[in-house]
């Protein structure tokens, strides 16, 4: 018996843990201090009321014998499907339903997508960046190279044409940084994904912050995308799903690699290896597309932009870079003084116990900057803004 090995090359240390470690000694030496946390992107909102509503009568359904689901098809029912290219037609993006694939969370479908991916690919990440991009191709064993995402760029790296690749990652708008990808930098990354035969798997998850027509929440948007890109898309920041899970996968038809439908390989991995999601969340997503749903769902997304612009307008009067804020629920914001990241993390959390994330989780790129994000209480986020703005 052999173990996989490519796990002994992971760091030891998640980053979230490092930080619930330092924020769970904090907290047991100052029991008295009010505590902030403006680090993970944990939705605090709950659930919009037409989605419990549609969560509820599905529970019902489940009781009856005429109305009870058994196992559900592996890809999604049909009902959310078509849902779901209904909302990209509204974005005048066509789909065929059998593209989407319903799945537990875009998380779990960036690193499942890699089943259907040779060991032999190189694999083209940008610094900074989720982790889980890397950590997934990590325990594969795979190349990893890096795209240099910086101040000087708006951390928005184009493609470098001496540089090689077969799978590329790309989040808009950004996790960690907030900044969001044009249409004429997206075409630039289709072009160098068509030209090199790769393919590009796009990170959709904050598409819903986006309140510009002029930049786009697809990547199907952009002219060619269906013959080299997969987007992933998730319910968890879009309507407080992070506890219910729910998501989806467009796999088009158009994507084909050795003379293989990459389609068809992704409706066997997930019929072999996954059994759906269940009806009772299905339903509940549903609910989201609804005229009702979008409402409220938008008065969510409203709170969380303005609980990011109070943070990105005094980040404005102190004078501090930053990015994000604007088209998305995070700010990335430079170090003042020329602190490390888990410098100014240590000096938030022990002067005006404020918690926020160190950029240098995100890769090498991060060092020297820092995540905000607004996913949290209003009052708490001005009183955090409150506490910052008394410190510098």
């Amino acid at each position: 018996m052999k173990i996989n090995k490519n796990y002994l090359e992971l760091e030891d240390s998640y980053l979230f843990s490092t930080i619930a470690k330092k924020v769970n000694q904090f907290v047991k030496e100052n029991p008295d201090k009010d505590l902030i946390r403006l680090g993970i992107g944990d939705v605090t909102l709950p659930l919009a009321p037409v989605v419990v509503e549609a969560i509820k009568n599905a529970a019902d359904e489940m009781g009856k014998k005429e109305t009870f689901k058994g196992y559900g098809p592996e890809q999604g029912y049909a009902f959310l499907r078509e849902a779901i290219q209904k909302y990209y037609s509204r974005k005048n993006v066509n789909l065929e339903a059998d593209e989407i694939f319903i799945s537990d969370g875009a998380k779990s479908d960036l690193g499942n997508i890699l089943d259907i991916f040779g060991y032999e690919n190189t694999v083209l990440v940008p610094d900074p960046v989720y982790p889980v991009y890397v950590d997934t191709n990590v325990m594969a064993g795979r190349k990893i190279i890096f795209a240099d995402a910086n101040e000087e760029n708006g951390f928005l790296p184009l493609p470098d044409e001496n540089v090689k690749c077969d799978i590329i990652y790309i989040c808009s708008p950004n996790n960690p940084t907030g900044a969001v990808y044009t249409k004429d930098g997206l075409k630039k990354w289709v072009d160098y994904a068509l030209k090199n035969d790769a393919v590009i798997l796009f990170d959709a998850a904050y598409e819903c912050f986006i309140k510009s027509e002029e930049l786009p929440n697809s990547i199907y948007e952009i002219e060619g995308a269906k013959k080299c890109a997969i987007e992933f898309c998730s319910f968890s920041k879009t309507a407080g799903f992070t506890g219910t899970r729910c998501g989806y996968t467009v796999v088009p038809k158009e994507l084909v690699k050795e003379d293989v439908s990459l389609h068809k390989f992704w409706l066997r991995r997930q019929t072999t290896k996954f059994n759906g999601v269940p009806y009772i969340v299905q339903k509940g997503a549903e609910a989201i597309f609804s005229e009702k749903g979008q409402e409220q769902i938008k008065e969510n997304i409203a709170y969380y932009s303005e609980n990011a612009k109070i943070i990105a307008e005094t980040m404005d009067k102190k004078g501090i870079w930053y990015t994000g804020g604007k088209h998305s629920p995070y700010i990335w914001l430079k170090c003042p003084n020329n602190m490390s990241s888990w410098e100014f993390f240590d000096y938030l959390l022990n002067n005006i116990a404020v918690v926020g994330t160190p950029g240098a989780g995100f890769g090498k790129n991060g060092e020297g900057y820092f995540r905000l994000t607004s996913f949290g209480n209003r009052e708490k986020t001005i009183e955090a803004m409150e506490r910052f703005s008394k410190l510098f």
